[in-house]
This record gives C-alpha cells, structure tokens and sequence, in this order.
C-alpha cells in the first residue's frame, strides 16, 4: 500500500482538546506533547499507565510546605509535556520521546494499591508529577478517583496549561497543587512554549477547590524582574493571601547554560514577594 500522502493525513486527524495548542493529531500521529495521539478516530493518551519515574518522597520536595509537612507521598511520572523550557530537570521524560521506551504499564488500580501499601512508611497519597502530568489527565483523574475513595490525598505539580473542560473533572479529585508559574510576563511564557493567561486561569480556579501552592523558578533574564515579583505576588495574594509562594534557584541545565541565579537576587525577590504573601520560602539556595 502506497503511503498516505500529507493531504489525505490530515484530511483524517482530529483536534486535541487538552491544552490551548488544540493540536490536529493525524492516526497514529503525535500531538506537541509527545503523549497523545489519535487512534481510531479519537485523539487518546498513548502514554496513560506508562510510568517513567516512581518514588515515595518527601512532600516538602513536590514542594508543598504547608500540606502535610514531615509526611511522605508516592511520587509518580510518565513522559511527555506541552511546554518547552529549555533548563527543563527532567527533559529526558518530558521531551524526549525515548520515556515511551523506558516506562512501566501500571493502571490506576495497581498505583493505588502500592500507595496503600506504603501508609505504613507515612504515605499520605500519591503525587503526579515529574513530568506533566496533565497531558494524560485522564491517567491523574482515572486513579484520584480510586485514590479518594480509599481515603488518599492527591497532588497534582503542573505547569497549569489545561483547558478548562478538562481541569473541571479534575478538580473535584485533587487534594493539592502547585503550580508552576514561570513568569509573570506574557512574552516570556511565549518564549517557553506557553501561555501566562491559562496558568492564572488554572491557579485561580485550582485555588477555589483545594490546597494550592505556587513555584516560579527565578531564572536570570526571565522571571528575576523586581516589579513582575511585586506583581506577581500582588495577584496571588488576590486570590488567596495564604498561598504559598517558592522561589526556586536556577542552574544551568539542559540547553540553558546563564550562570546559577545569584542568591543575592532570591533573597531581594523573596522580601519583595513578602510585602504581599505571608508565605515565601526559597528553594535550592
């Protein structure tokens, strides 16, 4: 059989609807994340069930400071993300299609019967994370069920670009969030692959329903400006003035290679922060 022609592949794909992007997936085909395609004439995750990374961690390192402290949760990750950061940690699960090859099937039910297992260790629930994991939200909506019924907590560690439907089904399921706010500058979320305006949409209506905690990761050119910090924390604090805000510390990683962010820099943002927030902890210091 000859090969399809472009013409005739996407005269078959169909549109995504998990994030903005509304990427047209043609069959078999990969949508921006790496982790959905279409199958069948529907656009599903092909990485649901697949876990790359699985590890019982502190909380504090998700990080949530005021959920739970001193207690432990299952964290776990599969491949795939619909943003771009170039200093991305863990870009080998997040952007590199090879996570497909080194992932473990384990459904929902399996997930939250080792969560269970280990209550006896101060497992408090399970946390989805590592990757994002929103581009298989239905993996994350799918075991938070089972989880909830079985009296776990669940954390959701997201870069917050979901559409509206799907986060709606998810919200009513998850404990807590943080939620990674980049920058509180519209271009420089262009320049990552995503946009400011859905990660507010998501911490705000987030924020309506659970426990919810915000990281900006300060990198030098990008998020250390001293009046977007004053902005930025002037917003959070409108939404609720108990959120807690992390600045974490850059290092040069992956394609990014700016010097470390200056400490001097975190600690000036963090007193900034403070004027608005009760909350403000510094990370990788």
């Amino acid at each position: 059989m000859p090969a399809r022609t472009i013409e005739e592949q996407k005269k078959d794909a169909v549109r995504c609807g998990v994030c903005w992007r509304h990427c047209l997936i043609p069959e078999g085909g990969s949508g921006y994340c790496r982790a959905r395609t279409t199958k069948d004439g529907v656009v599903v995750a092909e990485n649901y069930g697949k876990l790359t990374s699985l590890a019982l961690d502190p909380i504090e390192k998700k990080p949530l400071s005021r959920f739970h402290p001193g207690y432990l949760i299952l964290s776990a990750g599969s491949y795939g993300c619909n943003m771009a950061c170039p200093f991305c940690q863990n870009y080998e699960i997040a952007h590199d299609a090879r996570g497909k090859r080194r992932s473990v099937n384990v459904t929902p039910g399996e997930l939250v019967e080792k969560a269970l297992a280990l209550r006896h260790r101060g497992n408090i629930g399970i946390a989805f994370t590592y990757n994002e994991p929103l581009v298989c939200y239905e993996f994350v909506r799918d075991t938070a069920a089972l989880a909830r019924i079985e009296g776990l907590e669940t954390v959701v560690v997201t870069n917050g670009q979901i559409e509206s439907e799907p986060l709606e089904e998810l919200l009513p399921l998850i404990s807590a969030w943080n939620i990674d706010l980049k920058s509180f500058n519209s271009e420089a979320y262009k320049k990552l692959g995503g946009r400011l305006d859905v990660t507010c949409r998501t911490i705000e209506r987030a924020a309506q329903t659970a426990h919810v905690e915000v990281t900006t990761l300060v990198v030098p050119g990008l998020s250390d400006d001293e009046e977007e910090m004053d902005r930025e924390a002037a917003y959070l604090a409108s939404i609720d003035q108990d959120i807690v805000l992390h600045l974490s510390r850059y290092f040069p990683c992956w394609q990014y290679d700016v010097p470390a962010t200056p400490r001097e820099t975190l600690f000036r943002l963090r007193d900034i922060a403070k004027k608005h927030l009760p909350y403000v902890f510094l990370g990788n210091i």
